[in-house]
């Protein structure tokens, strides 16, 4: 009997698993505890994906993100809170500390509840902007859902979002057959700033919102805090340890009511939308790429094997990663890359018009070359380039630096020694062309030499005579 419960939780475990490469511990922050039926359909398909979730107050005592010196949670997850402060526990030194240490946070903004001042202090520490009016909230006139804000417009109509660039990969595209539609009721815009390269927009405003505080009764926003695309209703924050950070403007868009809500849209600008129907939004869909994405279920590489060697000829040499090269020595080296896609590793493929590179650099790259492809497996794919060392002897690294939106970094440094040629590897003087006339004089002086001593040696000399008064002659 005992060993049948254990197969049986054994494969209870197997099939309810964590689908994030780096774990499943979820804190779930809601301070109503009340207002969890209203995101039941999203928290449920987190427990399905695998994700163990614990819903705390903010403002319990037991709750920590840190036990001795670990993390108790891989990812974080803020709902809206109503007070003003998150307690001693949420600190903004405390989430800094959750990132530094490799945890993801989802982060959620409601404009009916004023954003508690420690989110607002570590959003500025990450270069994310919020209106000065904490009721602020994004409107746009032209693109609104007719059915639930025909009169406030605050509920705003977008399609899925089309890739940062071209060759940076779209996770959140959808199909990509186009026709769906995103509902953002009553959020929060966000603007970002323009010196970090960690900072990633996934959905902005369109180009005729704007953010407004429905509390100022005028006609007219004469200094608006942003307008169309400036304003990010969804941002997200890369760390260099590959730590994710997500702000989702409209809590609201978590909600049952939005995830099987029909809206329609308004008409816009040049007619647009004058024939629009009632569809069903793509706000479940939506969110689960975006907490996906957040929480390590896409995106993820990990790399494998990494392999340099000595390729003379054509000819693998037997020793792998070894320390030391001597210049001009021909190498070839390997490296395997995989992709985490929400539950399982697969090989991974740059997206068109990018590529994975190699430097092998000093101080700085001495090449810089781009890495094809050598063998793909289901789990993998392995890049490979080959090259003639530099003839400059030193310290360096073979070194691969992939770091792009939305895909977690990939940096590898493999330390090699390259030294000079020893005394008996220099090419003889005959085989250098270069060198042909200087030996053909070292020739002929040596033949002349020897030349003229033996013509001095062998050379008789003239006999001396006496002349009759005793003096020599010749």
């Amino acid at each position: 009997m005992r060993w049948l419960l254990s197969f049986l939780l054994l494969g209870l475990f197997s099939v309810v698993h964590a689908v994030s490469s780096s774990g499943n511990k979820l804190l779930v922050v809601l301070e109503e505890l009340a207002d969890k039926a209203k995101y039941s359909k999203y928290l449920a398909d987190l427990e399905s994906r695998g994700f163990k979730t614990t819903i705390e107050s903010p403002k319990a005592e037991k709750i920590a993100l840190f036990e001795l010196g670990e993390r108790a949670y891989d990812h974080l997850l803020l709902l809206p809170a109503k007070s003003k402060g998150l307690g001693p526990n949420l600190t903004p030194k405390l989430l800094l500390d959750f990132i530094n240490a490799g945890g993801n946070i989802l982060l959620t903004l409601d404009s009916t509840h004023p954003t508690p001042s420690a989110l607002v202090s570590l959003l500025l520490e990450l270069d994310i902007h919020l209106p000065t009016d904490r009721n602020a909230l994004v409107v746009d006139h032209f693109n609104f859902d007719i059915l639930s804000a025909a009169e406030k417009h605050d509920v705003v109509l977008v399609p899925r979002p089309d890739a940062l660039r071209p060759d940076v990969k779209n996770f959140f595209k959808g199909d990509g057959k186009g026709g769906e539609v995103i509902a953002f009721p009553r959020g929060v815009g966000q603007t970002l700033g323009n010196t970090s390269p960690l900072l990633s927009p996934i959905l902005r405003a369109p180009r005729t919102a704007y953010s407004y505080n429905p509390k100022d009764d005028v006609d007219g926003v004469e200094d608006p805090f942003a307008v169309g695309t400036q304003l990010s209703l969804i941002t997200t924050m890369q760390a260099r340890n590959s730590a994710r950070f997500t702000v989702i403007g409209a809590a609201e868009m978590l909600e049952d009511a939005w995830f099987d809500a029909k809206v329609k849209r308004s008409v816009g600008m040049g007619g647009v939308g004058s024939d629009a129907k009632q569809v069903k939004t793509s706000n479940q869909a939506f969110v689960k790429d975006v907490t996906g994405w957040t929480f390590n279920e896409i995106g993820v590489l990990k790399v494998g094997k990494i392999e340099h060697y000595l390729n003379e000829v054509g000819i693998k040499s037997n020793v792998t990663n070894p320390k030391i090269y001597r210049v001009k020595n021909d190498v070839t080296y390997n490296i395997e890359l995989s992709e985490w896609s929400w539950d399982h590793w697969e090989a991974f493929t740059p997206p068109t018009g990018d590529a994975v590179q190699l430097e092998f650099s000093m101080l700085s790259p001495f090449h810089r070359l781009p890495l094809k492809v050598a063998s793909t497996t289901k789990t993998s794919t392995t890049y490979t380039t080959s090259f003639k060392l530099p003839d400059q002897h030193g310290i360096f690294n073979f070194k691969v630096n992939y770091k792009r939106p939305f895909f977690s970094n990939v940096e590898e440094k493999n330390t090699v020694t390259v030294r000079h040629f020893a005394h008996d590897e220099w090419p003889r003087s005959w085989v250098i062309s270069g060198a042909w006339p200087w030996i053909a004089g070292i020739g002929v002086t040596v033949t002349g030499w020897v030349a003229f001593v033996a013509l001095w040696l062998w050379s008789k000399p003239v006999p001396l005579k006496l002349t009759t008064s005793g003096k020599k002659i010749q």
